[in-house]
């Protein structure tokens, strides 16, 4: 039996044994209105971060949220006093539960609240002692339809897996192509979130970004003016038409060693000496509660993501790297490890546009990664994205996770070459592997180049020739959903001191003209990848296709034309080209129109016949 079931079964259990100690207090709040977040909060136990009966873990909320026939159990939390963005509060008797309700009109809710040694993380609650307070609360709020437009997430719906090559907005319909920022990973060490640690000297202002701060985002500032920097770069890739940044929650004894959402035992000073040196790798065991959790920083964590949901953001969680996946239990899934993921889908689980990625480098055994996995797709009650993230030379550990293997949607996979060559079939090589296996994976680019060099900044190469022909459209054209840029460790700007976006600006225009592209010309969740109807071996051209009504075949550098096999439909085609360096409208080239009989010329383009193009040959009605 699913934990959701289980759940269920545990409020109604409480209900009929009138186990509600206590007359529960009760406020809701946020707009009422599908895709928004709704958020309940309960006045519990008065208790702290720190107390003997750990919050964390010796308390469990769960709050099951049904409409007609649609049950949703969510876990709740610790939640101080309530709005500890602000106060920084330890202390408290609010315990929260986030919902985004995905359909309007009368929505019931019902709490369980348990209390028990772990009884955060125990697989069944059947038998575990009430908490009093809310527990057996139930109530009735009602559900308007989103007043939202544009980019908002909230007036597209939630991005589900639905079994294809592509996540779909469940309000529109539209599937969705992502392309934005991998880097900085350390882009949640910043000095405004409370707790910031300075260790390695990462420590991000953002201050470049303080004249992009925008007054729209002023309601998601905390204490007077803490977080506008970051809001303000967050809104810069906004504007530039970006839509993904991601982002590690938890990188101790990592590469930077300044996020982590737990509480220190020691001095802030204390933990910077230490971890400044790099040859210490005991953070974890020497300097950290373990199972107890920094309340106002993942707050204030929660202003960010909310900004940029409005924004139309896709939230990239790295859970963990591979300097850290063997930290909590050691390497075996355990308390900490659960307790970690359990707090991460309460508190953030609610935003409609994420992946879960178990790992970035993941090398864990099998084993204790489908432990994992499994744990998220249990407790989670949305289902979001799941992907893991491997080296580029071990992309074969994904055989072990294709098709019913595990509960993992999709790959996040890291490229190597510095020229980007290997990314175009290495997506072709798992989108056919994981449709061979009858559970059609989405991936995604999201560490393309070579470690060091990666996406360079426009002052290195203003052009980024190689980045947009062979990575991104390489990607896109082999039916990945999207990339994600990594800036390279010894760049400029590079994936862990970068705090200018603009550092990259020239870049972000040509990636807006490729998602113009996909979103405006083709109907790209219908075509596949159809490469060898290009005639000729030059593995820089790439075809992507619906059969017989349209074709998409991207021209590199150097390369003034090319044949394409159409078939012997006898279907007229219709030819244009698109500039992928500077967008704009589809052009004509030297040929118009042509027959599908077999290979035929693609003709030349209108100008510039030496640059790379994309050819779109469309059946005439």
């Amino acid at each position: 039996m699913k934990t959701k079931n289980i759940l269920f079964l545990a409020v109604l259990f409480s209900i009929l044994t009138g186990c509600n100690q206590k007359t529960a207090e009760v406020s809701i709040d946020g707009e009422l209105k599908k895709w928004h977040r709704v958020t309940l909060s309960f006045e519990g136990p008065e208790t702290d971060e720190l107390a003997a009966e750990n919050p964390f873990m010796d308390y469990r909320l769960d709050v099951t949220f049904s409409n007609g026939g649609k049950s949703y159990v969510v876990p709740g939390f610790y939640a101080a006093d309530g709005n500890a963005a602000e106060s920084s509060a330890t202390t408290g008797n609010i315990w929260q539960v986030r919902f985004t309700p995905d359909a309007i009109g009368e929505w019931t809710y019902s709490a369980s609240f348990k209390k028990g040694t772990s009884v955060a993380i125990a697989e069944n609650i059947m038998q575990s002692a009430s908490a009093g307070f809310m527990d057996g609360h139930s109530g009735v709020f009602s559900i308007a339809d989103s007043d939202k437009s544009g980019r908002d997430n909230r007036a597209k719906g939630r991005l589900n897996y639905v079994g294809k090559s592509y996540l779909q907005f469940e309000e529109t319909e539209d599937y969705f192509i992502k392309l934005g920022v991998d880097a900085p990973e350390n882009l949640l060490g910043y000095a405004d979130f409370d707790g910031a640690t300075n260790a390695l000297g990462f420590l991000k202002e953002w201050e470049p970004h303080a004249k992009d701060f925008n007054e729209d985002a002023q309601s998601f500032v905390w204490q007077e003016n803490k977080g506008k920097n970051l809001l303000g770069a967050i809104n810069y890739l906004a504007s530039e038409e970006l839509n993904v940044f991601s982002f590690l929650t938890f990188n101790v004894d990592g590469d930077d060693r300044n996020i982590f959402p737990y509480l220190l035992k020691e001095p802030v000073a204390a933990y910077e000496t230490y971890a400044s040196d790099k040859k210490n790798k005991e953070a974890w065991e020497t300097f950290f509660h373990k199972t107890r959790l920094d309340v106002s920083k993942l707050d204030q964590w929660e202003r960010i993501f909310e900004y940029a949901e409005s924004l139309g953001m896709f939230l990239h969680f790295k859970t963990h790297e591979t300097e850290t996946d063997h930290l909590m239990d050691k390497g075996v899934f355990g308390p900490e490890g659960k307790l970690y993921y359990r707090e991460l889908i309460a508190r953030f689980g609610h935003h409609l546009a994420l992946n879960w990625n178990v790992g970035e480098e993941n090398d864990q055994p099998t084993e204790e990664v489908l432990k994992v996995a499994n744990y998220i797709q249990r407790l989670d009650p949305y289902d979001h994205h799941l992907v893991m993230h491997t080296f580029p030379n071990k992309d074969g550990r994904y055989e072990d996770f294709i098709g019913d293997r595990s509960p993992l949607t999709g790959a996040s996979l890291q490229l190597s070459d510095a020229e980007f060559s290997d990314v175009h079939p290495r997506v072709l090589k798992w989108r056919e592997k994981s449709n061979a296996s009858g559970k059609k994976w989405a991936l995604s680019v999201d560490e393309p180049g070579k470690a060091n060099i990666a996406l360079l900044p426009d002052d290195e190469d203003p052009e980024h020739n190689l980045a947009r022909s062979r990575a991104m459209w390489g990607t896109l054209m082999a039916g990945g959903f999207g990339v994600e840029w990594y800036f390279g460790y010894d760049s400029p700007h590079s994936d862990l001191t970068c705090e200018d976006f603009r550092s990259r600006d020239l870049f972000w225009d040509q990636n807006r003209y490729a998602l113009n592209f996909f979103k405006e010309h083709i109907p790209f969740w219908e075509m596949e990848p159809m490469d060898e109807r290009v005639v000729g071996n030059n593995p820089d051209v790439y075809c992507f296709a619906k059969k017989d009504e349209i074709y998409a075949v991207f021209l590199p550098m150097g390369l003034k034309t090319a044949s394409i096999d159409l078939g012997d439909s006898g279907n007229v085609f219709t030819i244009n080209w698109y500039d992928p360096r500077n967008g704009g409208a589809m052009q004509s080239g030297s040929i118009k129109e042509v027959q599908a009989n077999g290979a035929v010329s693609l003709g030349v383009a209108p100008t510039d016949n030496d640059k790379d193009w994309v050819v779109l040959l469309r059946k005439s009605d």
